[in-house]
Order: structure tokens, then sequence, then C-alpha cells
């Protein structure tokens, strides 16, 4: 039996990473790092031995005193249990197995620590991913692997759980950004080495009449008032803890010791004693 393909080429994913010349450019990384630390303020508590996990060591290199810095390689290079925070910023939607790099993060916490994993969600580029989608099919009458698959938030939860996490929380926030064209947001990209690394794209130049047709539909479809265009990012990030019997638990079924009738000031009805027209019968 063959070995199934990865759906991402780590070598593309790399080559791309290294072209990348000018942090200045990462505007999605500054916009994720600015959001990872308000939200850590919010948690209310020092981390002493915070990891990162990332494909840009540079950028992300100060944004934590002390923190160690390691690759998203497929093997992430943290010691069990040495972390009271790690952060995975920005490669999750390129990794080949999402849930292993959690279950990673997940062992490298002490009791009681805190994961939190940003990246780009489903929502993000749905614009481009149209166009280019509308565009191949009136030119070759089918679609090639052009643009990331990425997550949907209904979906996330339950991949923290399946890395042993506990307090699992998984939320979003958009972020519209307008450009004068669609070009413009495809440089974009390129300067974040944000491009195509699907194993099964095509390997050959993208014909410049598809790229013109797909701009021609991007504007015509999602242009404004003043001829920019809008392209939709939306963000992801997952939050959970390494379990610790500190930590509170659901109670169990049937344990309560106060009606919610009591607590909300309002008359508890027996349903079996109600009429057709949902009043109680004496």
């Amino acid at each position: 039996m063959t070995a199934s393909q990865p759906l991402f080429d780590r070598t593309a994913q790399q080559a791309k990473r290294r072209r990348v010349l000018n942090t200045d450019d990462l505007f999605l990384h500054a916009l994720v790092q600015s959001e990872i630390k308000e939200r850590l303020r919010d948690v209310n508590r020092s981390f002493t031995k915070p990891a990162i996990v990332t494909g840009f060591p540079d950028f992300w290199a100060n944004t934590l005193t002390g923190a160690r810095i390691v690759g998203d390689d497929d093997t992430l290079p943290l010691e069990p249990g040495r972390h009271d925070l790690v952060i995975h910023a920005m490669g999750l939607h390129g990794a080949n197995d999402p849930v292993g790099q959690l279950v990673q993060c997940r062992r490298a916490l002490c009791p009681d620590g805190l994961l939190i994993a940003a990246f780009p969600g489903g929502r993000t580029l749905h614009e481009l991913r149209s166009a280019l989608a509308e565009a191949e099919v009136r030119l070759t009458d089918g679609l090639s692997p052009r643009v990331l698959p990425m997550a949907e938030i209904r979906d996330l939860g339950g991949l923290l759980q399946r890395a042993g996490l506990a307090l699992p929380v998984a939320d979003s926030i958009l972020e519209e950004v307008s450009y004068a064209s669609p070009l413009h947001l495809m440089h974009d990209l390129r300067s974040m080495g944000e491009t195509n690394i699907l194993t099964g794209r095509k390997k050959t130049f993208t014909p410049r009449c598809l790229m013109e047709l797909a701009a021609q539909i991007y504007i015509q479809n999602y242009s404004g008032d003043q001829g920019r265009v809008p392209a939709t990012f939306e963000m992801m990030f997952l939050t959970g803890w390494a379990p610790d019997p500190s930590q509170p638990t659901p109670l169990r079924p049937g344990s309560a010791v106060t009606r919610l009738a009591d607590a909300l000031g309002t008359t508890e009805h027996d349903p079996e004693n109600m009429n057709d027209t949902g009043n109680a019968t004496k």
C-alpha cells in the first residue's frame, strides 16, 4: 500500500517563506500578534516559560520576553511539560496534520498551561476564491486547486478536545482590507509567503489570461464606490488549557441545589398539567 500524498508541499512552503524580505509585509501576523497580546492581558496571569511556534521567527521573536521560538515543522522541538504558554502562530492552515500539531503543543504544556493557536479561517479571501473559480470554469471548463482549504469555526472546537485540552474555546475576528485592484492583493499575498502550496497544484505558470479574467470578475462583483476592491480575512483563535485539578469542571446532571425558576423570579409549571393553550390546569 502506498502512503497517501500530503495535502501541502512543505518544501514549496519553506521556499515561499524565505522570499519574504520585509516583515512589514506580514500585516496579518501583526493583527494576530496584537490580538493575542490583548487576550493575554485579559487572562491576567504571568507566564514565565512561553514558547511560540511559527514559520516567521524574526517577526515573532520579540512578542514575549524570554519566549522560545521554534519552527512549525511536522515534529515540534518542544520539551514535554516545559512551558506554561504555547502560541501556535499562523501555521495551522498549512499543516498536513493540524491535530498532531495541537497534540504536540499540549504535551509541551505544564499542568494548567495555556495554548493559543491563530490562523486564517474559512471566510478568508472568499472574494478571490470565487473570482478565480469562475474565471477558470469559463476558460477551461474545470477547476484546479489554487487556494488553500480553510477550516470553518464549527469544526474547530473538537480539534482542541481531540488534542486533550480542557476548557476549549474557538472564536474568530473578521478583517476587511481594501485594495486598488485584485492584482495588488495578489502581490500582497506573495509578499507574505501565502500563495499556493497545495501538493496537487499545477506546476506550470498560471496563464495571464486567467488572472486577467479573474481580476475583471473580482472588480465586477465586489468593487466599491471608489473603485477599490475588498478582501476579507477571517482570523481564527483556538484557546485551551492543559488539564489540572484546579480547573472548574461541569456539575453532575441533577446536582443543582437552586431552581432556575427561583433565580429568574418566575413560576414553574408542570408540563403534564398544561392544557393545549399553554395555561396551567387546576
